[in-house]
């Protein structure tokens, strides 16, 4: 065979990347969106992405992302330290030839660095919030520097994240890049949020403010009901719209009920595609004694709206003070209610902070740019941004 015939007569294509997203389950929450932000972007970029499941279930967002063809696995993991999880994780590995292992959080982190020891697979970490209260883990003071030192990537979600990775778990500070998260923005359908209203018996022009978050302690949803006990005293065309369930719930109700508030405050339950019931608000409201990168938060800027937040975590990473938002201190109910009662009075600067809300997603909190720093750390085998491999009609519908 001549030189001429050896030569081959189609582009070779590259072996796609794989990745393994290791986390505890894909049940609902910011974490999880994160993954199927991920997942979902990565395709258009040819990498191939699994996710495993370390708790035993999969979840709601999981079984969704199943039925989009994406393969979603799952282990028991037993009390204590189960060496038989880390060998499930290594066979998985080897089998499925992942050349990435993304863990979520710091137990998955832990089992699938022990797990890819002995593999080529490049480990990431990503730390995607913190405990409230936060505290010292003295016991990983020896073995987190090791585990950080052959960790290729070490990713926390804010700045803030990024401090406590430090201060708590004794993790290099050069080590720890800061990649916000993103998501794609949401649409807006005045018509389908009026419906929202109108199901839930709100008169056509009161004055909505709420969330849509997980109701648990951490989220303080009790200070924000103190709030607007003080803001419905003065305003009375206002409603608190509470979207999520959890374990909070009957102390809200019973607090609202305490409040007089039983009629205007309305707990809509677990909604599992919240557009409609966020875009039904004026404003969105983050009472949380600490935070990472709400993603909810995100949401509604996408939506124009501007929230009133509490000045922790990532939060006043998110939220230009007086501009996007406006930032209170923690866990105090009397100036998270002035901070509302000033939009409410002023709707030129409550449309005016939307719209640099929506500025400021653009520009920083998109799902395009989050992917796109993701698959730098990967070894992205198409260098193209991510937003050029969408259509014009992709981009536009989000």
């Amino acid at each position: 065979m001549t030189v001429e015939q050896s030569k081959p007569t189609t582009k070779q294509t590259k072996t796609p990347l794989r990745v393994l997203h290791l986390t505890f389950n894909m049940g609902i929450g910011g974490t999880e969106q994160v993954i199927r932000q991920l997942v979902q972007g990565m395709a258009a970029k040819s990498v191939e992405s699994e996710i495993l499941c370390i708790d035993g279930h999969i979840g709601p967002i999981g079984e969704t992302l199943q039925q989009s063809g994406v393969p979603v696995h799952k282990f028991a993991r037993k009390q204590g330290f189960d060496w038989a999880l880390i060998k499930a994780i290594r066979k998985h590995l080897k089998e499925g030839r992942f050349d990435v292992v993304h863990c979520h959080q710091y137990t998955p982190w832990m089992y699938g660095w022990l797990a890819a020891l002995p593999t080529s697979a490049k480990v990431v970490f990503t730390e995607h919030g913190r405990f409230y209260p936060d505290r010292y883990r003295y016991k990983a003071m020896l073995i987190n520097p090791v585990m950080a030192l052959f960790t290729p990537s070490i990713v926390a979600i804010s700045e803030a994240t990024k401090d406590a990775l430090v201060k708590y778990e004794f993790i290099p500070k050069h080590k720890i890049q800061v990649i916000y998260n993103g998501i794609a923005p949401l649409v807006r359908d005045d018509e389908e949020a009026q419906k929202v209203r109108d199901s839930l018996g709100i008169p056509k022009n009161a004055f909505v403010v709420g969330t849509v978050s997980r109701l648990d302690p951490v989220k303080n949803q009790a200070m924000m009901l103190r709030a607007f006990k003080q803001l419905s005293e003065k305003q009375p065309d206002s409603y608190l719209l509470m979207v999520g369930d959890g374990p909070d719930k009957a102390k809200l109700l019973s607090l609202a009920g305490e409040y007089g508030l039983s009629e205007r405050v309305i707990f809509t339950g677990f909604i599992n595609s919240p557009v409609h019931y966020l875009a039904a608000m004026d404003i969105f409201l983050l009472s949380s004694h600490t935070e990472g990168t709400s993603m909810t938060l995100l949401e509604a800027m996408s939506l124009e709206m501007p929230a009133v937040a509490t000045r922790v975590g990532g939060n006043p990473e998110i939220i230009e003070d007086n501009v996007t938002g406006i930032l209170v201190e923690p866990d105090m109910a009397y100036p998270f209610a002035e901070g509302i009662e000033q939009l409410h009075q002023n709707s030129i600067l409550r449309k005016s902070m939307g719209k640099a809300a929506r500025l400021t997603f653009d520009k920083r909190f998109s799902a395009d740019a989050m992917v796109y720093q993701y698959t730098k750390i990967y070894g992205d085998p198409d260098p193209t941004p991510y937003s050029l491999h969408r259509s014009t009609d992709e981009i536009k519908n989000g």
